[in-house]
């Protein structure tokens, strides 16, 4: 899956180091709202959490919409921006947009300045920017197509999580080192190679698919570097996982879907995985 194309026009007038994962996802990080926030920070003092997520006016959502489509075509052309829902924010006249890829900007109702980054409750220690992609990000994980997925069970497999992950991200191969420590749990992977990124990663999923021990194959060559036997290529889900990927906006890997349907982007350690599978199993 191709990088959000907003990143691709604005990253040029971004100034800032990003720590990222393949794709450009950041690194999961569950300390302080101020240290998980990443990219550009804005902070508020508010009475409520809530107020982030109310609807706003027909109205409003329609102008802010075509202010914003208007002058994003005008600013990068050829663009094509995707909003799929507009709220209000503690700020006044500033509102959140949901975009492609459930990417969450600022902007102001003529759409004169967009905003990237987290938004900080000072008052209640709260990044209300993840809070509400938690909500907008969330997958059913029930409706996952699990028999499309590599299963590895670990102990008594009691926790589950499932992970979108591409056999070539450098970031993937972290993330599969931290689950090796973990014990009692079930992983299912879907293979969601980034062709752009990784031009032999479709390739190198299909044949790690169609192993006859698929799951030792896929945690040899992830965690051991150790490269798949060639095999004749087989009827295989890789193609299907990628459009699964892009239908729920990851993007980029790896990704964690947790049975709660919580999910979140980007390299986790174990401490921090460990502490995510005991508050999201249900």
């Amino acid at each position: 899956m191709k990088k959000s194309c907003l990143w691709h026009w604005l990253a040029p007038l971004l100034t800032i180091s990003l720590i990222t994962s393949c794709d450009g996802t950041p690194v999961h990080n569950t300390g302080s709202a101020a240290s998980a926030a990443s990219g550009v920070n804005a902070v508020a003092s508010s009475n409520s959490a809530a107020e982030l997520s109310q609807n706003v006016d027909a109205g409003i959502s329609k102008k802010v919409s075509e202010n914003l489509i208007k002058k994003m075509q005008k600013a990068f052309k050829g663009s094509k921006l995707n909003i799929q829902s507009i709220y209000t924010t503690p700020f006044k006249g500033i509102y959140e947009v949901v975009i492609t890829g459930n990417q969450i900007i600022y902007t102001d109702e003529n759409a004169d300045y967009i905003m990237l980054g987290n938004l900080i409750d000072l008052q209640h220690h709260q990044n209300l920017t993840e809070q509400r992609l938690s909500e907008v990000t969330r997958v059913d994980f029930n409706q996952l197509p699990l028999d499309k997925a590599i299963k590895e069970v670990r102990g008594n497999g009691q926790r589950i999580i499932a992970i979108f992950s591409d056999p070539d991200c450098p970031f993937c191969k972290k993330l599969e080192e931290e689950i090796a420590q973990i014990d009692n749990i079930t992983v299912y992977t879907f293979l969601m190679p980034v062709p752009e990124l990784h031009p032999t990663a479709q390739k190198k999923a299909v044949q790690i698919w169609c192993q006859k021990e698929r799951t030792a194959a896929w945690t040899a060559w992830m965690r051991h570097n150790k490269a798949p036997a060639s095999v004749a290529n087989c009827d295989n889900p890789v193609a299907e996982t990628m459009k699964l990927g892009e239908k729920f906006g990851f993007n980029g890997t790896p990704t964690i879907i947790f049975p709660n349907g919580k999910t979140i982007s980007g390299l986790m350690r174990k401490n921090d995985l460990e502490q995510e599978l005991g508050k999201n199993q249900k």
